[in-house]
């Protein structure tokens, strides 16, 4: 497997659970520090801190400590594999629809003819 590959896999893997992509959701508007970001969900902030390591780890977001604040900010470039990885999976089946429709389109024509 190539890197994009296993980082692709980080990035869904971060991505598959809800409070995760809350976060990611949330962080698209701007930076935020931890206890913003926490304060939504009902879980002790230790267990938050699992998900917001998980996010760190894969690269989709980073943070910064200022004396007892740390504030995380996305970083965007990670993201960015799973959507050209969308975009790839787009094409491949924008382009199997067409060749349907034009086989159809065919089918039709010769039936027409009949």
């Amino acid at each position: 497997m190539d890197n994009y590959g296993i980082a692709l896999n980080s990035v869904f893997h971060a991505l598959a659970d809800p409070t995760r992509r809350a976060v990611i959701q949330r962080l698209g508007v701007g930076p935020a520090t931890v206890s913003e970001l926490a304060e939504p969900f009902d879980m002790a902030l230790p267990s938050f801190m699992k998900h917001v390591r998980v996010l760190e780890d894969t690269g989709l977001i980073h943070s910064s400590k200022t004396g007892r604040t740390r504030t995380c900010m996305l970083d965007r470039q990670n993201l960015a594999a799973a959507e050209r990885w969308f975009a790839e999976q787009r094409a491949i089946w924008a382009s199997r629809y067409d060749n349907l429709d034009n086989l159809l389109e065919k089918l039709q024509g010769q039936d027409n003819e009949s």
